[in-house]
């Protein structure tokens, strides 16, 4: 909280920050051009009361409205206090608070990588990968274990002990 009123003050004495005149280079003329300081607006909803106001430069009909602003709050109507507010700040709570649909941008762009992801993974499985080896057809699987309990590997436990080699089907 120090830091920002130190470097509030420090703008607003035109130190640091702040730019000062320049001209236009590429128009050759001697006049310069003032440029406006930066602004040190900064309001959000843990901090809700900034240290400048929204509005630095005010216009013929807005300096008009300041002036107004002095004397009685009564004779102002609710949209010229509406204009003071926005004078003022740039947005009420119930705007900062509001949804945002950036939501649906973020979505959409997770959807178009993974269907991205998705078609690299299809292009390398058909035109990338080797076929499968010929171990993992159905056909050699089956003939393997045919083989398996032609020899009768492991009688005790294992596939052997629970085929019924009399009716040639497994064991119920």
């Amino acid at each position: 909280m120090l830091s920002r009123a130190a470097w509030s003050v420090v703008l607003r004495r035109g130190g640091l920050g702040t730019r000062g005149k320049h001209s236009l280079e590429d128009s050759g003329k001697t006049w310069t051009r003032k440029m406006p300081p930066y602004t040190n607006y900064h309001a959000q909803r843990s901090y809700p009361m900034p240290d400048e106001p929204f509005c630095t430069e005010l216009n013929a009909e807005q300096r008009a409205l300041k002036e107004k602003e002095k004397g009685s709050w009564t004779q102002l109507s609710h949209a010229e206090k509406v204009a003071l507010y926005r004078l003022q700040f740039h947005e009420t709570f119930a705007e900062m608070n509001r949804r945002s649909n950036e939501w649906k941008t973020v979505m959409g762009c997770v959807f178009f990588f993974f269907g991205f992801t998705g078609l690299l993974i299809w292009w390398q499985r058909v035109y990338m990968f080797p076929e499968k080896p010929i171990t993992l057809t159905d056909e050699w699987r089956a003939k393997q274990l045919q083989r398996i309990l032609d020899m009768k590997a492991n009688p005790v436990q294992g596939l052997a002990s629970r085929w019924d080699y009399e009716k040639k089907q497994w064991k119920k």
